[in-house]
């Protein structure tokens, strides 16, 4: 072989092994905290991972999960993980505490939480509760929050007019009303379907004000923010990638599968897991077609604030409400196609 084309070949050869130790350096490594352990609620996650949406932005996500909100927060304070998942009313204490937590990503769009009685109760609304139990999933959960709103919205406060039972969730919900320890429940998605699931049919008693408020979402610490914004718009766009991936009826198969990187025990029924699926694509829909997948609604947040400031879970307003969340990378995650 003469000699330029040795060389040639030989630059060839070092290029093809030196393209994937290039991509590798970039290579962003982001730990993502749940406050449970889904796999259908977060199916836009696992598409991006399962349909290497993530890859694509070089992007290698962790998922882990742990007990409700305010352990989501924590875990991120701690440095253990760069994004959480919790719900605005923790965040929003979180930040009356003096932590810069920016909510980036609105998820859940409506409200994933209800109260809801058993079909048979004689209770019609919240204010026949007085004086009764409710069972919460976990003590400072983002649902315990919502439902405490709903009674403050009756004049109802908490500890004088009804009590808080910390009961878990799925059976152990269904073993609450069994034993007749709990009058109501303060239920998200995934724990209303297993309650029906598991043949206790159920009534909602959440007012239709309350349906709007939206639910958890991911957030970052602000100097995270600021030293990241490239990689955060990478997350973002596999995120919307796999949303649409998601709601698109010919992936339906390919996503119940991803969802089992979350949680492969939530798809043991698949008549189940296929009925949950739907609900969280219209949970997880934007309010606003116009706005896009991600947007904060500046009036939703004003809405939570006053109710929480109501219920006395913030003492006061923030100082600046706007801090809270973020609507920067909106056009470029949702200009992903």
């Amino acid at each position: 072989m003469k000699r330029r084309h040795f060389m040639a070949a030989l630059a060839g050869i070092s290029l093809a092994f030196a393209a994937p130790q290039l991509r590798a350096e970039e290579l962003k490594d982001l730990t993502v905290v749940f406050p449970s352990p889904g796999g259908l609620g977060y199916f836009a996650f696992y598409n991006a991972i399962g349909e290497g949406y993530f890859a694509e932005e070089n992007i290698k996500v962790a998922p882990r999960s742990v007990n409700g909100s305010a352990q989501a927060i924590q875990a991120l304070l701690a440095g253990q993980a760069q994004l959480a998942h919790p719900g605005p009313g923790p965040l929003l204490n979180a930040r009356a505490r003096g932590e810069d937590l920016v909510y980036i990503y609105n998820y859940f769009t409506r409200s994933q939480f209800n109260l809801v009685v058993p079909e048979e109760s004689p209770f019609e609304k919240p204010s026949d509760l007085k004086g009764k139990v409710i069972g919460v999933g976990t003590a400072d959960g983002a649902e315990v929050a919502f439902v405490r709103s709903i009674f403050d919205a009756q004049g109802m406060k908490e500890g004088r007019d009804y009590t808080f039972l910390t009961v878990g969730e799925g059976g152990m919900a269904v073993a609450g009303f069994m034993q007749k320890s709990i009058d109501a429940y303060a239920s998200d998605t995934a724990g209303a379907a297993t309650l029906s699931l598991r043949g206790v049919k159920l009534r909602s008693l959440t007012p239709p004000e309350f349906q709007a408020f939206f639910g958890n979402g991911y957030v970052v610490t602000r100097p995270y923010l600021e030293a990241n914004r490239e990689t955060l718009e990478g997350f973002g766009r596999a995120l919307v990638k796999g949303t649409k991936f998601g709601i698109d009826p010919a992936n339906r198969a390919a996503t119940l599968k991803h969802a089992r990187l979350g949680n492969p025990q939530q798809l043991e029924n698949a008549k189940f897991a296929d009925a949950l699926l739907d609900v969280y694509f219209r949970l997880t829909a934007p309010l606003d077609p116009a706005k896009g997948y991600g947007y904060n609604n500046p009036e939703g947040w004003e809405m939570w604030q006053k109710t929480l400031v109501a219920s006395g879970d913030l003492k006061q307003p923030l100082d600046d409400l706007s801090r809270a969340y973020s609507n920067d990378f909106i056009a470029s995650w949702n200009a992903a196609r």
